[in-house]
């Protein structure tokens, strides 16, 4: 791909040109020359085609609505991105739960239980909780934001016999609300 720099030829060039080329300027003041765009007029989709038109259609309806809050400005600073771009691709990605650390708990309260949660924009919310080998709910609340990544929340309750065979489930949300859950064994 060339980049051309300050070229009197296409400064301030946008538009069509004939039925050949699209010439559109971005936000970062790069001027885009392609070809124009073919379709089919017969073409059909697959479900799979059709599952991605309509999340492209949530997640533009979504950043719509979003573009104004202060954190797709901060995202989209700095880069050729608009607010509504960073709002579109943090409503097509969810957040991501990348380790649940169980290395200071014991089944005791007062006791922490660590998780890594990240988005690429932000997680708003991470909640745990405890089970046993019923999946019946023995204890559980929301973490606290920590140190970069990490979520931290604290036991309540004394799992004794349970401690065992618990199991930790933690759920992160993100800005769009969608949520991500990973569970892992205290054993």
């Amino acid at each position: 791909m060339a980049k051309v720099r300050n070229n009197v030829l296409v400064r301030g060039l946008s538009g069509s040109f004939g039925e050949q080329m699209v010439i559109k300027v971005d936000k970062a003041g790069r001027t885009i020359v392609s070809n124009k765009p073919e379709f089919d007029e017969n073409r059909a989709f697959t479900p799979a085609q059709q599952t991605q038109q309509e999340r492209f259609r949530e997640a533009a309806m979504y950043a719509k609505d979003a573009k104004d809050l202060p954190v797709y400005a901060v995202k989209a600073q700095g880069t050729p991105m608009h607010p509504y771009n960073a709002a579109m691709a943090d409503w097509l990605r969810p957040p991501e739960i990348r380790e649940i650390d169980l290395s200071a708990w014991t089944g005791q309260p007062g006791q922490t239980i660590r998780i890594r949660a990240v988005d690429d924009v932000q997680v708003t919310e991470v909640t745990v909780a405890i089970t046993d080998e019923t999946e019946a709910v023995l204890e559980q609340g929301a973490a606290v934001d920590g140190e970069g990544s990490w979520w931290t929340y604290t036991t309540t309750a004394s799992l004794n016999g349970s401690a065992v065979t618990a199991k930790v489930l933690a759920s992160a949300k993100d800005l769009p609300g969608h949520s991500t859950e990973m569970m892992k064994s205290l054993g």
